[in-house]
Parts: C-alpha cells; sequence; structure tokens
C-alpha cells in the first residue's frame, strides 16, 4: 500500500515551463492566461512518460517548432532531459478552433444569458474538452502516460499558448543570432537573454545556456518580474543541448564559460567575455540579496541594448 502511494505521488508533473524563444507574448493577459493554465494542470495530474527508467516526480518544458508542440520532460530539479516528443498540432486545428469559439460564447453567456443557455454552451465546452482530451491521450500512447483530467488540463494550456507562438525557423531565419554563455543558466546568461528579447522584441533570436546544469533561481524571478519579464518559464540548458552551431555573436558570462565555447566548437563572427558578478555568492540578508541581482539585472540591461543596437541594426558584430 505504501509503494503504491509513492508511485502515485511520484508520478505526476510538479514544474512547466515555457519556452521564451518559441512562445512569446507581452501582453500581461495572455501570460495570466498561461499561468492559469500551468496553475490548474499542475494543482492535479496523473503524469508519467512510457518507456523510461527515470521515476517522478518530473518537469515538463514546453516549446513551439513549426506545427509542432515539443513536450519535453526532465528531472525537475537538476532538469536533466527524460524524454522528449514532437506532437503535430495538425490533428488539433479544429478543436483548438472549436474551443475558443465555444470559449468566448460562455464568457458572452456568462454576462447576459439565461441559466438554460449557460448551461448549454457549458455542456457543448465539456464535450470539446473530452474529445481533445481522448485525442491527446491517443496521440501520446507510449509516449506519455495521463489520465483523462490531466489531458484536458494539458489541452488548455496548448490552447492558451499556441496562438502566440513564434513560428521562426531558425535555420532560415535572418535575424540575429547571440547566445549568452555563463556557468550554471540559472541566473546571468538567460538574464541577458531575456533582457535582450525585451529590448528587442521580434528582432533578434537571443538564446542562452550553461557549462553545467543548474537550478531556477527565485531571486531571478522576482527582480525579473519587477520590470515585466517573467522568468518562471525559463528551464536551464547546457551547452551540450544546443541545436545550432552558428551564431552571430556569442558573449560569455563567467569564467568557465570561455573555454567550454572554444571546445564546443561554435561558429561566430565575434565571441566576447563580460565581467559580471555572479549575485548568488552574495551573502546577507534578503533585501542584501535582492539588491545584488537588481545591479545585475539593470548592469545587463544597459549593456545588452548598448551592444545589441548595432547587431539588429545590420552592422557587423566585429568591434
Amino acid at each position: 500500500m505504501e509503494t503504491s502511494a509513492k508511485l502515485a505521488t511520484a508520478d505526476r508533473l510538479v514544474t512547466v515551463t515555457l519556452d521564451p524563444n518559441t512562445i512569446t507574448s507581452i501582453n500581461p493577459d495572455e501570460v495570466h492566461e498561461w499561468r492559469i493554465a500551468i496553475y490548474d494542470l499542475l494543482e492535479n495530474n496523473s503524469f508519467r512518460p512510457a518507456r523510461v527508467a527515470a521515476s517522478g516526480p518530473y518537469a515538463l518544458h514546453m516549446s513551439i517548432i513549426a506545427n509542432f508542440i515539443v513536450l519535453d520532460v526532465r528531472h525537475p530539479e537538476t532538469f536533466q532531459p527524460i524524454a522528449a516528443h514532437y506532437l503535430s498540432l495538425t490533428p488539433f486545428r479544429r478543436l483548438i478552433r472549436d474551443y475558443f469559439r465555444i470559449r468566448d460564447a460562455y464568457y458572452e453567456a456568462i454576462r447576459s444569458a439565461q441559466p438554460f443557455q449557460i448551461e448549454t454552451v457549458d455542456m457543448a465546452r465539456r464535450g470539446i474538452h473530452n474529445d481533445a482530451a481522448e485525442l491527446l491521450r491517443t496521440r501520446l500512447t507510449n509516449k506519455i502516460i495521463i489520465d483523462l483530467n490531466t489531458a484536458r488540463r494539458l489541452f488548455t494550456l496548448i490552447c492558451a499558448v499556441q496562438p502566440y507562438a513564434s513560428r521562426i525557423d531558425e535555420s532560415k531565419s535572418e535575424l540575429p543570432t547571440v547566445l549568452f554563455v555563463c556557468s550554471m543558466n540559472s541566473v546571468r546568461s538567460p538574464m541577458a537573454a531575456a533582457l535582450a528579447r525585451q529590448a528587442f522584441p521580434g528582432r533578434v533570436i537571443a538564446r542562452s545556456v550553461g557549462v553545467n546544469g543548474g537550478k531556477a533561481d527565485r531571486f531571478v524571478h522576482e527582480v525579473m518580474e519587477e520590470i515585466g519579464i517573467d522568468m518562471s518559464v525559463h528551464t536551464p540548458h547546457i551547452l551540450d543541448e544546443l541545436v545550432a552551431n552558428r551564431f552571430d555573436l556569442v558573449i560569455t558570462l563567467s569564467d568557465d564559460a570561455p573555454d567550454a565555447v572554444a571546445r564546443k566548437g561554435l561558429e561566430a563572427d565575434a565571441v566576447e567575455t563580460w565581467s559580471v558578478p555572479d549575485p548568488s555568492l552574495v551573502e546577507g540578508n534578503r533585501e542584501l540579496v535582492l539588491e545584488a541581482y537588481r545591479e545585475l539585472r539593470d548592469g545587463l540591461r544597459s549593456r545588452v541594448r548598448t551592444r545589441l543596437e548595432p547587431l539588429v541594426s545590420g552592422g557587423s558584430q566585429i568591434r
């Protein structure tokens, strides 16, 4: 009995993050909708990847590449990859359209309709959710094992994020590319990449990785939230996970990053090293530590904007 209870507890998601390179929005209402969908999914779910030896609980990192939702299952503490599956959006197109149509009708009914009309619309809404959930479970057969309620909530999240997907094919895009590298992709490099995307929305492809894997940093979430950037969607990645091998500009932000970049053999028009402090090493009370994170944020914000302006304007990367 105790073993069964432990397995039931383990077979679940405890973290969901979104790829800020492919799921993009600066509208706070849209971001709020993502957060609600993630909260509902995490509150009650049954989830485990099929055909892998890893045990849960799990983290799910979602991105959108071309016409696919990528469900990237990872360890919730180390963010080490466990399994990744590409889920085609094509079979869900009609259901996604119906979802938004019925959702809008439901909100309108709540404002002005009679109770029986609200009930009719709500029944239609539940029917679409059930159909989508069954299709989702079928498409994930032998990939990810989820129950019906989890599938319903996962479909809601897919609906929430997919309209705002940036479907840039990086292999064909002419946008300038910049890669930020630090030790663990927890603080300095993800902050720099997020600041680049905020400063030049839709004008630059900014990625970040670490030499080694790290953990999400709550102080990063807090200080970036202060300037309107949601870092709760960030999942740490390492150099070895990079698919792209060429960048217009590579910027290293830690002592161990330059050698790691050299060993990786990345192609770049320019490689630069920025000497920036690591606020996670600061000791003291909470306010003192937060101030160190804010100083890093503000310093990077100014430096990123100044350095990338000529890049996005089509100038040379060599200085």
